[in-house]
């Protein structure tokens, strides 16, 4: 039976993706050597790692613009510690949206750095919409924000304007739309997502923010040292950063991210439109701030559930339960999900009203 693969992450990858991969696992470029015991130095390990980072800054229309692109190890996690210890100057300060787990955090890791202000938070309504009305200081070294929040399914439309450094943590949406991304001075992004399986973080940071901080930085932890390194400051973690290669090759042969943004959008108004239609389900966000990647919904009766739980599983729908925070359910509609995947779910929910 053909899964449907609705987890937040790891998820979904290509298929062709999951093929090449599994080929280099037994024998890599015609080495004769699998992919899991070449050399990180080797010639042809470091040629991935130069085309993956040079397709990176492709992608995002950020060549020639004084971007680096770096494939670090820690998750996004890490990266919630290693921003302001390479951003935050020493009595300084940062200002901070919060609009779910994973802001908040970043947060509590910025606390331990220095002054952090949260210019507008949604964790009163359960993070079920992102705030609009807020100023952020022109003092702060620099705003950080969350471009998706995979848990509760909310997602920024548009970004703010400042003329401080403005830092995003695209994890759940990276390369899924279309967005000026020089408008951001640096972005993270766990790979395990739309980029590749767990085991590597892509971070994009603009060089003429770094080394400003007036504080000594751990080697491990400072942005300069890995951009110096080309990303082999420590051993980095090969298959992870190979499969994510494959996987931006498959993005730019599909047409680049203008190309999936469609199919993307396609995917979510079926799933969104359904859950709006079918009387025995609603929505948990507030519409205008819905996640293209992460559809969120509640069934109106809980009498429906063993019913409904037993139907999708029996099409092999995969990993749509909600996360704890808000129950119910959640469809995660990563790049490389197919539309005749949510179609399946749609019609299931359909077949459920009809029976009820």
């Amino acid at each position: 039976m053909k899964k449907h693969n609705y987890s937040a992450g790891p998820c979904i990858l290509p298929q062709e993706v999951f093929e090449e991969a599994s080929k280099s696992i037994l024998n890599f470029n015609d080495s004769g050597l699998s992919i899991l015991e070449i050399s990180h130095r080797s010639k042809d390990f470091v040629a991935v790692m130069e085309e993956a980072r040079a397709l990176v800054l492709e992608l995002l229309n950020l060549e020639g613009k004084g971007y680096q692109a770096l494939f670090l190890q820690g998750g996004a996690s890490l990266e919630f510690l290693r921003v302001p210890y390479n951003l935050m100057k020493t009595n300084g300060k940062a200002a901070y949206l919060d609009t779910g787990t994973w802001a908040s955090g970043a947060i509590k890791e910025a606390k331990a750095f220095g002054e952090t202000l949260i210019v507008a938070s949604s964790k009163e309504a359960n993070y079920n919409y992102i705030p609009k009305e807020y100023s952020i200081p022109t003092d702060a070294d620099y705003f950080h924000c969350t471009s998706n929040n995979t848990i509760f399914g909310t997602q920024l439309k548009s970004f703010p304007t400042t003329s401080i450094p403005v830092v995003c943590d695209m994890s759940s949406d990276i390369f899924s739309r279309t967005i000026d991304f020089s408008k951001f001075d640096l972005i993270y992004a766990g790979a395990q997502k739309n980029m590749g399986p767990a085991g590597t973080t892509l971070v994009v940071v603009k060089e003429e923010i770094l080394g400003k901080t007036g504080r000594t930085i751990p080697n491990i932890l400072n942005y300069e040292q890995h951009i110096a390194k080309e990303s082999m400051y420590n051993t980095p973690a090969v298959f992870a950063v190979y499969t994510s290669l494959l996987t931006l090759k498959w993005l730019k042969k599909l047409g680049g991210i203008n190309a999936i943004e469609k199919i993307n959008e396609a995917k979510a108004n079926l799933l969104y439109t359904e859950i709006d239609r079918n009387p025995l389900f609603k929505g948990t966000v507030v519409k205008e701030d819905r996640s293209t990647m992460n559809a969120t919904f509640l069934l109106e009766n809980q009498e429906h559930q063993e019913l409904f739980d037993s139907m999708w599983k029996k099409t092999g729908i995969s990993g749509i339960n909600g996360h704890r925070s808000v129950g119910g359910y959640r469809a995660s509609m990563y790049n490389a999900l197919p539309l005749e995947s949510v179609q399946v779910l749609v019609d299931v929910m359909k077949e459920l009203e009809k029976n009820s």
